[in-house]
C-alpha cells in the first residue's frame, strides 16, 4: 500500500497551508525558536517580506528577490521563516551556503532560490 500525498495533495497543502510572510537571515543555526537572527547595521538589518508561487510538483518557491543588509562582522548560515517583520511566530529555517562579511554589506535570496516542498 502507498503511503503519504500524491502530488495533488502536495500541492494543495502548499498552497493552503505553507505561507510564511517575512524571512530572516542567522548566523548560526535557528533551532525551533529562531535564535541566531541578525541585528544592528548601518543601514539596519531587518527581515522581508517573502512571496510564494502556487506550488507545482509538490515543490512551492519564493517570487520576489529579498536583499537584507548584513552588519559588519556578520555572518549568514541560515534563512528563516516568520509570520511577522518583527516578533511573531517563527516557522523553521534552512541551512544555506555560509557567507561571512568583514564590513557591512547585503545578501540577496534571489527569484526562485527558496523551495519547499512536502515530502
Amino acid at each position: 500500500m502507498a503511503a503519504g500525498l500524491n502530488t495533488a495533495g502536495k500541492n494543495l497543502m502548499l498552497d493552503s497551508g505553507f505561507a510564511p510572510a517575512y524571512a530572516s537571515l542567522h548566523s548560526a543555526d535557528p533551532s525551533t525558536g529562531g535564535s541566531n537572527e541578525l541585528t544592528g547595521g548601518s543601514p539596519a538589518y531587518a527581515r522581508k517580506s517573502i512571496t510564494w508561487g502556487a506550488a507545482s510538483s509538490g515543490t512551492r518557491s519564493n517570487t520576489d528577490a529579498q536583499v537584507f543588509d548584513v552588519p559588519a562582522g556578520s555572518t549568514v548560515a541560515y534563512v528563516g521563516y516568520w509570520s511577522a517583520s518583527s516578533g511573531g511566530t517563527f516557522y523553521g529555517s534552512r541551512a544555506v551556503t555560509s557567507e561571512s562579511f568583514t564590513g557591512q554589506g547585503t545578501y540577496t535570496i534571489a527569484i526562485g532560490d527558496i523551495d519547499e516542498s512536502v515530502a
